[in-house]
């Protein structure tokens, strides 16, 4: 396997907004940032993705870029990234950016000039078509963000066209066909590179390429997409034909020129076609996120689709291509109240989920307040809650006849914002986050789940990451070893093995909140072990015959 420091970092996603407030604005920022370093260092985390920092309106929290090359001033300035950049090298943590190439903010320049007029020199950098005859839109595709009448295209009346944009109509999309814009951009990430940032992760790379012709959608993927008669295709701008060829310039212009890690996210990556993508000889991005585990509206994976979808992407690594583990991010739910038991069990069954995300195959992306076990949020009003879906979603449910009470029931569980609430530092006022009025309100679970709550006890979430993520570091058999399962029929136990010509280990996992009978198989019991790590310091199952496994117990073993 070809050695690549990406393969074995462990990333920290950082959503700056949320995570420490410097000045009390009530907004985090770099300097916030700064001042947590120490303890990103102690956690033992390799790599720090900012979610987009750039100057931007935040309409949807600075996936709207106004700016691609300064800081937005709520998080401070260029000189202060600058600094926290050189310090964040300095103690041996590289720093990847969020970039958001599909499209910008309404407020950037090149969409300013863009509207002047069709023979303005930026008029190409977006996707601009005239009405049809009845002066109506130009195809009836649907945004995602349930905006406005529900249409993908906003008329402009200074040119009597209609721009595209897929998300807000205050995010036009990009034009990828247009050469001048490419380089542009092309300029612009060589220009983040020269500064010393060390990768980049790509928003909804999949739908760069449109549709040529821009053809009516014919099915929505579920009824939830209609638009008013406008239709929201999953499919129809995702992975176009040409989206390789697009890729492979970024390449060729880019990444493939620098030291660079790229990670993509988009939706219609599975490990089928993954390849396509990641695999080194196709000269394209590194790895990609996949959102066959961590979904907001998909079901909480069972032990049995867990099996067999690790196994599916470990073939992609098997054939020179590599992965991603994660169970949540800025755009889930909090994976302990997904995927665990965040009330009898949240100690141990964040422990469990921890182990499996920095011991399965790939490069784990933790994100902030998962290492303290942090959980949703419930909100009592849709006034509490800051996220287009979220809100969109109530809006349509209510117009729809749907009650306040039956729209909360769906959308507090589901919403983006249960991960965006502020990072819980202690058991202050505002949780340690801001001096001030915080831009969303804290999770008020914070006087019992915070950092400093768990600096003090040895048996916290935050001490076994930390073991675990040394534990990583430590084996090789968990960065290049196979992946095999055991056990496959049980509906409770994982347990699987990762071996590697140094070593094997052995990693078994109660994913559930019931004892489990632990069936040893022959293969497990003819050999010694010495164990590692585990969630439950003072009870061991034996791994010699048939014994209990307690909830959410997770053991790791080496093979003596």
């Amino acid at each position: 396997m070809e050695k690549k420091w990406w393969k074995e970092a462990v990333v920290y996603e950082i959503y700056t907004k949320s995570f420490c407030d410097s000045d009390g604005d009530g907004l985090g920022d770099l300097k916030g940032v700064m001042s947590k370093l120490p303890m990103l260092k102690e956690l033992g985390i390799d790599c720090i993705w900012f979610t987009p920092i750039y100057k931007s309106p935040q309409v949807d929290n600075g996936y709207d870029v106004a700016d691609y090359q300064d800081i937005e001033p709520d998080y401070g300035t260029l000189d202060d990234f600058k600094k926290l950049l050189d310090t964040a090298h300095s103690m041996g943590i590289k720093i990847i950016m969020d970039m958001v190439l599909n499209h910008s903010s309404d407020e950037h320049y090149w969409f300013q000039e863009s509207r002047k007029s069709k023979d303005n020199p930026y008029r190409n950098y977006y996707i601009w078509q005239p009405p049809k005859a009845d002066g109506s839109e130009p195809n009836n595709w649907g945004n995602r963000f349930r905006e406005g009448n529900g249409s993908a295209w906003e008329f402009d009346e200074l040119t009597g066209e209609y721009y595209l944009h897929q998300y807000s109509k205050k995010m036009p999309d990009l034009n990828w066909e247009y050469k001048p814009l490419r380089e542009e951009i092309y300029k612009m990430l060589n220009w983040w590179l020269d500064m010393g940032v060390d990768g980049f992760r790509l928003d909804i790379f999949t739908r760069l390429k449109k549709p040529a012709g821009f053809p009516d959608a014919t099915v929505a993927s579920s009824p939830e997409l209609d638009r008013n008669g406008f239709v929201l295709d999953n499919n129809m701008c995702t992975n176009v034909e040409g989206i390789h060829e697009i890729l492979h310039e970024i390449n060729r212009n880019v990444f493939g020129i620098r030291p660079c890690m790229t990670v993509g996210e988009g939706s219609g990556v599975t490990y089928e076609n993954a390849l396509t993508f990641v695999k080194a000889e196709r000269e394209e991005i590194d790895m990609v996120y996949h959102f066959q585990l961590a979904a907001r509206k998909r079901p909480p994976f069972t032990v049995e689709s867990f099996r067999k979808i690790q196994s599916e992407w470990m073939k992609v690594i098997e054939n020179n291509g590599w992965a991603v583990q994660y169970l949540s991010n800025h755009d889930s739910q909090r994976h302990v109240s997904r995927y665990g038991n965040d009330k009898e069990f949240r100690k141990e069954s964040a422990k469990a989920l921890a182990t499996l995300t920095l011991t399965c195959p790939g490069t784990p992306f933790l994100y902030q307040g998962e290492e303290i076990g942090m959980v949703n949020v419930e909100y009592d009003d849709i006034s509490d809650y800051n996220c287009c879906y979220t809100i969109g979603d109530y809006h349509s449910m209510i117009a729809n006849g749907k009650t306040k009470e039956e729209a909360m029931a769906f959308i507090v569980p589901r919403s983006r914002d249960n991960a965006r609430t502020p990072y819980q530092w202690n058991g202050s006022e505002n949780a340690g986050f801001t001096t001030g009025k915080p831009w969303i309100k804290v999770n008020p679970k914070y006087t019992d789940i915070n950092l400093e709550k768990d600096m003090k006890d040895p048996d916290s979430i935050f001490a076994y990451y930390k073991k675990a993520i040394a534990l990583r570091k430590e084996h090789p058999a968990i960065i290049e070893g196979n992946l095999k399962f055991h056990l496959e029929n049980d509906p409770q136990i994982i347990m699987y093995t990762r071996e590697c010509e140094k070593e094997t280990l052995l990693v078994i996992v109660n994913l559930s909140d019931n004892n489990a009978k632990l069936d040893i198989p022959e293969e497990i019991k003819s050999n010694k072990w010495e164990r590692l790590i585990t969630n439950r310091e003072n009870i061991a199952p034996s791994l010699d015959g048939n014994t209990d496994v307690l909830p959410w117990n997770v053991e790791v073993y080496k093979k003596l």
